[in-house]
């Protein structure tokens, strides 16, 4: 298993960095990487208690539209393309309809949504698959989608920006001004992480159902930045915030509907479902308290900041411009940590100022990119996968191009 090399090199490396700092006289290394291990170890506990309400109220919300025929009506209406990139899920099946709903939620930026949501596609496509310990097809294909999602609105980093524009004394600063090309790089990364998993499963993309996605999606890209642009940014976190949750409360309000309308006890089937939802967030407490510890050791051993350095020292030597370098650590960061990524865009708005170049492709990068071996230890972690076969690798690739891709968009608009 991938993880398992994965999780050994990220202790094993920061050892002897940690090693090597000693000798050098720094007497704190070994302190700072326990308090990070025991730090981490709270948090991984903390984040799965925490998902435990939600997780109860989104299974028992989709058992809902599941025994209303809802869930299966989502799964019909986008079988056409789905049936290209999920040819080994049976037409028809829920697992169709909650990935399509996981998506949504991910584009919307409803975090504490789609999370849940991907949790139960994954029990669902569990279900199909024949080696309960191996990812299937499917699994990868859906995992490395989500760690590559397309994000419509990056509301979160547009009110960081703000915020700080404000500390920084800036008037009339548009925090929503890296709204397009946060969009165009989350789309990069998308199209990255979906040519790779369909090279290795061998998917031929080119067809009609894909390319109209593509072509809808890029013409819904331009009608939305049209709608959006001219708005200042309170007015627009507004909007958007209005979007997302009535889109979400919609939902929730049909899957009702429809399940009384067909008879269905609506209230036993939202309790039925809901009785999953501890032990999913249960389940993954050691999958994520696992990754999170590695992730600290290399962090806080400094091996990150070693790794920028090479690149910055790669670039400029072969004549490069190496301007992009100071927000580079928020997208190495981005692919081990959520949080520490947005520590580290936030430093840099402050170090170089919210408006600067920099300033705004950390931001860039940070609405961009995923943070994939999250992803991969919650998601397989919830149905005891262990053999991921080569999920890392392309969302790793999908990572990749999603950073190179967020530097060129961010050259583009801004030099």
């Amino acid at each position: 298993m991938i993880l398992n090399v994965v999780w050994i090199g990220f202790i094993l490396v920061g050892f002897a960095v940690a090693l090597a700092k000693l000798a050098l006289g720094d007497l704190t290394v070994f302190a700072r990487v326990m308090t990070g291990i025991f730090d981490t170890a709270r948090t991984g506990f903390d984040i799965s208690l925490g998902l435990v309400g939600v997780m109860s109220l989104w299974l028992g919300i989709m058992k809902i539209g599941e025994q209303a025929g809802v869930i299966g009506l989502f799964a019909r209406a986008v079988a056409p393309f789905f049936r290209r990139l999920f040819p080994d899920i049976p037409a028809g099946h829920p697992a169709g309809g909650s990935i399509v709903m996981n998506f949504s939620a991910n584009m919307l930026g409803l975090d504490n949504a789609a999370t849940p949501l991907g949790l139960k596609a994954m029990r669902e496509l569990q279900e199909i698959n024949p080696d309960k310990t191996t990812a299937s097809n499917p699994m990868i294909m859906f995992l490395v989608l989500n760690t590559a999602g397309i994000t419509l609105i990056p509301s979160s980093v547009i009110a960081i920006r703000q915020s700080i524009a404000v500390e920084q004394g800036l008037v009339g600063f548009n925090a929503a001004d890296i709204f397009l090309p946060t969009l165009i790089g989350t789309f990069i990364s998308f199209a990255a992480g979906l040519l790779a998993v369909a090279a290795y499963q061998r998917i031929n993309l080119l067809s009609a159902p894909v390319l109209l996605f593509f072509g809808g999606f890029i013409a819904a890209m331009a009608g939305l930045y049209g709608a959006l642009h001219s708005y200042p940014p309170d007015q627009m976190a507004q909007i958007t915030g209005l979007l997302g949750s009535g889109v979400i409360f919609s939902v929730i309000v049909l899957f009702v509907a429809v399940g009384a309308l067909r008879r269905i006890n609506v209230y036993e089937a939202f309790v039925e479902g809901a009785k999953d939802g501890f032990g999913v967030a249960i389940q993954i407490v050691p999958y994520l308290i696992a990754i999170l510890v590695a992730i600290s050791v290399f962090r806080s051993t400094g091996c990150m900041d070693y790794v920028v350095g090479a690149i910055g020292a790669a670039v400029g030597a072969v004549g490069l411009d190496t301007d992009f370098v100071p927000a580079l650590p928020v997208g190495l960061m981005k692919t081990l940590s959520g949080s520490g990524a947005r520590g580290l865009m936030i430093d840099v708005m402050k170090t170089y100022g919210v408006d600067s170049f920099e300033g705004k492709l950390a931001a860039i990068i940070q609405g961009s990119t995923e943070t994939t071996f999250y992803v991969l230890a919650v998601y397989f972690g919830s149905v005891n996968i262990r053999r991921t076969r080569y999920a890392l690798t392309c969302g790793l690739i999908a990572d990749a191009v999603g950073v190179v891709g967020a530097i060129w968009v961010g050259y583009l608009f801004y030099r």
